[in-house]
């Protein structure tokens, strides 16, 4: 069997494609109001969430101008608790990162785990010179995340998001972890 490029391993689970059989999952997690109350995507139907899935179980990895979604596996039972979605920039120079982890199973380091490991894929299948990520200043338990894995704070911005004012604040980490470009 060909070892599948979109997977890496870290410990407690896996990042890995997401599947048509994730559904339940995927539905369940990203069904909980709070969970997606800092988030870009909205709960999807259930043959939008299948159609998504199925797009995504196809994925040929981090392509130009494009969004990849992957999954976030636990150890054991290959079971979904999370997706982390990456961005490559049309002009190849950067990337963004966003993430979901279920409630149940956060609060054990999975998310930065599985954050660190789809960032370590990202630089291995790219050339891009650095990786953001974008939050809401509210959402302290991702700042945190992003904090510990070497990601720098470069911008702070007044935005609207769902129709509410907020402060966004922009984190960046280059290649290797050294200080990212601007």
């Amino acid at each position: 069997m060909e070892q599948d490029f979109l997977r890496r391993e870290f410990p407690g689970g896996r990042v890995r494609r997401l599947r048509c059989s994730d559904r339940r999952a995927f539905q369940a997690y990203r069904g909980e109001a709070e969970l997606g109350r800092y988030q870009g995507w909205e709960p999807m139907t259930e043959q939008e969430a299948f159609d998504f899935l199925y797009s995504m179980s196809l994925a040929r990895g981090c392509t130009r101008g494009e969004w990849v979604q992957l999954g976030i596996a636990a150890e054991g039972s290959d079971w979904l608790i999370g997706d982390i979605g990456l961005y490559f920039s049309e002009g190849g120079r950067y990337g963004e990162v966003g993430y979901t982890l279920r409630t149940e199973s956060q609060g054990r380091g999975l998310a930065t785990a599985a954050v660190g490991a789809a960032i370590g894929l990202f630089f291995k299948e790219t050339e891009a010179e650095w990786i953001q990520a974008v939050t809401d200043e509210r959402n302290g338990a991702s700042v945190r995340l992003l904090e510990r894995l070497g990601f720098c704070h470069v911008a702070t911005r007044s935005a609207s998001f769902r129709g509410e004012r907020c402060v966004e604040l922009e984190y960046r980490l280059g290649r290797g972890g050294s200080p990212a470009g601007s």
